[in-house]
């Protein structure tokens, strides 16, 4: 996407760095905006001049290329002699702009670099993209490069805002964000670090199926690369045995499809087959899709395309029912008051 002066996608352009380097931007290669370049191949070498650096060239669990070394951080506080500026966690929410906070809209309005993962970024409403100084942004699978960029171009005295959809703290990189701040020798305080919330998926897309989740719940990524599939597995046992309702994110991926088949049969295997599930598709964007089924029908949605890396998973409790095309969790006021 063409976002300003500094971004574009033209085969060939020549750009002023906001950090006063020079870039050239091509299909195969896109460039640092602290003055580095990343190359994204199957063998790819990121190499910021606000001293960050990182090298991929093993295949990962999430389709892309990732090597032991890109969790090495390439610079350290004491390379930079800017004062810092100000890094910021922000949460699109959703996805839709009518879905992020006023907080989130004016936080990405006075950052001067945005930066996030390429779907991310499309999400964002134009007058954003536009007033921003640059975007940066990477495919996926580029979670600890992207961070530390976006880090770096924090120390190097611009004040940066690294984006996610959902929420900074569910399944996202606030976690992350600090941890290499640590492992640079900078402090969270130096760099003005902050968190703006966003709506979590499993909050948004139970609002389009009703009141599934205001009872205990717990939420469960089934395509997480960090989490070997015997210890999912293990977690998802110890839940579905208990009376939690449980919102599973990531269910299905190109490199994990066995991961949802195998959830389907650890519900099945404690749960009553016709527990009410609620299943949301891309919540909040132009193809987000809405059903409710039993558990007994979820595994054959497996091989539609209703079923991705966009979907949240709502599995009721054992009070969970549907009435008038929604599911209702009760809270337990009944048996408390009359009503």
């Amino acid at each position: 996407m063409s976002t300003d002066d500094t971004t574009t996608n033209d085969a060939s352009t020549e750009t002023e760095s906001k950090c006063g380097a020079s870039t050239s931007e091509s299909e195969a290669s896109t460039e640092s905006k602290c003055g580095g370049t990343t190359t994204e191949t199957a063998e790819t070498t990121s190499d910021s001049k606000c001293g960050g650096s990182s090298s991929s060239s093993s295949s990962n669990g999430c389709g892309g290329s990732s090597g032991d070394d890109e969790e090495e951080v390439g610079a350290t506080v004491d390379d930079f002699d800017a004062d810092p500026g100000q890094l910021v966690a922000v949460g699109l929410g959703p996805g839709q702009p009518e879905g992020m906070t006023d907080r989130a809209k004016t936080a990405l309005a006075e950052a001067e670099h945005i930066v996030g993962y390429t779907t991310y970024v499309d999400l964002l409403p134009d007058e954003i993209t536009e007033a921003a100084e640059d975007i940066y942004d990477t495919p996926m699978c580029g979670e600890v490069s992207r961070t530390e960029e976006a880090i770096d171009r924090a120390l190097a005295g611009n004040d940066v805002a690294i984006i996610g959809s959902g929420d900074p703290n569910v399944y996202a990189l606030a976690g992350l964000a600090l941890e290499i701040v640590e492992s640079k020798g900078a402090t969270a305080s130096m760099l003005d670090f902050d968190v703006v919330p966003g709506v979590p998926a499993a909050q948004s897309c139970a609002a389009r199926v009703g009141a599934p989740l205001v009872n205990d719940t717990v939420s469960i990524s089934l395509s997480d690369h960090l989490t070997d599939m015997p210890t999912i597995e293990s977690r998802l046992h110890a839940v579905a045995k208990e009376g939690f309702t449980i919102s599973i994110y990531n269910p299905w991926s190109r490199k994990r499809r066995e991961n949802f088949e195998k959830c389907c049969e650890i519900l099945l295997e404690h749960r009553d087959p016709e527990t009410p599930v609620g299943v949301v598709h891309a919540a909040g964007r132009e193809d987000e899709e809405v059903e409710i089924v039993d558990l007994e029908d979820l595994p054959e949605l497996g091989e539609t395309d209703l079923i991705d890396m966009t979907t949240t998973i709502l599995v009721g409790n054992e009070d969970t029912y549907v009435w008038d095309d929604r599911m209702v969790t009760p809270r337990g006021y009944e048996t408390k008051y009359d009503y």
